[in-house]
């Protein structure tokens, strides 16, 4: 398991060395869990002396104090630079909101400590369990990507990856078994107030359901989300302009040439830029507003259909203009 971590890693991560830059260490985000603990175990064996870690207490939990120090004596004894940080969880979707205040704080630490990349331990079984979920949830093919195998940090371009997104649960819960490690066990990882914790179980008890080849699955729709991306970025460069409009507000002129799903996650980007936030199946509804020829309302933005050309087409076709609404016009919205 040792070599193959270590192989997801290159794969995932090229530390940056040019002009004489260290290329920090690979930051790995511990739980106590006997998911993260194989992560810490693996990549200790793996990259000795170039790792650090974080624990995060998310103060939901009186244990997790108890679960902190555990990982901290286990860095000890391992001599692993080791930190924890408390954070505070928004009220609303617990899991969601949990996970939006790690992963912010994850960034923190890694921008404080001048890490290289961060690695967190979701696995082939987390991958099999969120595919299931999305597609009950009728999720698009962005959602249906699944857990990234790369990304970013939230505000920052530090790396965020996930080397072992091949490696199945038990294996992981038998490498820290091996170590003598006894792990914590979150209640809520059985709670089945959760969906996750339903779809869970669900696979335990449908052996058919195979989830090594769903996680599979899941990496050939997000191989094919990728491809989409570079089709999305060759549309923008292709067919959207910028011009400044009243107060050197800009106007975004879009000409789509590409099918429906492309033209949506140009129209997200277009909000985006402008400041707003939208859903794709809002921008989807909009795509088909436009291609009617009827204006859109949307995020605060105004989106408005006519036929014109770009400096890469000059034939007549389709042109969506985009510009932010009028203040009196700011609280419309997309019926």
């Amino acid at each position: 398991m040792v070599a193959r971590f270590r192989e997801a890693v290159d794969q995932l991560w090229t530390p940056d060395t040019s002009q004489g830059k260290s290329s920090g260490r690979l930051g790995i985000a511990v739980s106590g869990g006997p998911d993260s603990l194989a992560l810490l175990l693996l990549a200790h064996a793996a990259m000795p002396n170039n790792i650090a870690v974080l624990s995060i207490d998310h103060g939901l939990r009186a244990e997790a104090v108890s679960e902190v120090a555990l990982v901290e004596a286990i860095c000890t004894a391992v001599d692993v630079p080791f930190k924890s940080m408390n954070v505070r969880v928004e009220s609303g979707n617990l899991q969601a909101k949990a996970r939006d205040a790690r992963y912010t704080a994850l960034a923190e630490w890694a921008k404080s400590e001048q890490i290289g990349a961060v690695a967190t331990a979701h696995h082939a079984d987390d991958q099999a369990e969120t595919l299931l979920m999305r597609l009950s949830r009728g999720s698009g093919l962005a959602g249906l990507a699944g857990v990234r195998r790369s990304t970013f940090l939230p505000g920052s371009k530090i790396p965020l990856i996930r080397p072992l997104l091949w490696a199945r649960k038990t294996a992981l819960m038998a490498c820290v078994d091996r170590a003598g490690v006894i792990p914590v066990q979150d209640p809520s990882n059985v709670d089945p107030t959760f969906d996750r914790v339903r779809v869970r179980q669900h696979l335990a008890e449908h052996d058919w359901l195979d989830a090594e080849a769903l996680a599979v699955s899941a990496e050939h729709l997000a191989e094919g989300w990728r491809a989409l991306e570079w089709y999305a970025q060759t549309e923008w460069d292709e067919m959207v302009e910028v011009e400044r409009g009243e107060a050197d507000q800009p106007i975004y002129l879009y000409a789509p040439k590409a099918p429906r799903i492309i033209q949506i996650e140009t129209i997200c980007r277009i909000i985006a830029l402008l400041g707003g936030q939208i859903s794709r199946s809002a921008a989807g509804r909009a795509a088909d507003r436009l291609w009617r020829g009827e204006n859109a309302s949307l995020g605060g933005v105004l989106a408005t259909a006519s036929t014109g050309s770009t400096a890469n087409s000059r034939d007549e076709m389709r042109a969506w203009r985009f510009c932010l609404e009028p203040p009196r016009q700011q609280n419309a919205c997309l019926d």
